[in-house]
Order: C-alpha cells, then structure tokens, then sequence
C-alpha cells in the first residue's frame, strides 16, 4: 500500500478492479474547517432534535 500512497502523493493513480470496477486514489490537501464544519452537531444533538420533531409532527408531549 506504501507503494501507491507514495506514487499517489505525485500523480492520480487509477486501479482497474476486474471489468466494471474502477478507483482513483490521489493525494488531497488538508482541508480547514469552515462555517459548515463549526456548524454541525453531534448525533446525540441530531437524535434528540428528531424526536422532538416528531413529536411536534405527531403533537404528542
């Protein structure tokens, strides 16, 4: 794996998985946080906001 990491971080390599499969594996930059990222919650945030969705959808307390 070293090998196509090492090739990948000076050129696009692509992989060729029998007939229909095919990846590309290519170095990317690291990408800084921006307002989406400091915008998201956790999923103990997203859960507990569903439920109480639902329960307005549904109007039970």
């Amino acid at each position: 794996m070293k090998k196509y990491l090492d090739l990948a971080a000076q050129e696009q390599i692509i992989i060729q998985k029998g007939r229909k499969e095919t990846f590309v594996l290519q170095k990317r930059e690291y990408l800084e946080p921006d307002e989406d990222f400091n915008r998201a919650i956790s999923l103990e945030q997203f859960r507990e906001g569903a439920k109480e969705h639902i329960k307005t959808l549904l109007n039970v307390t």
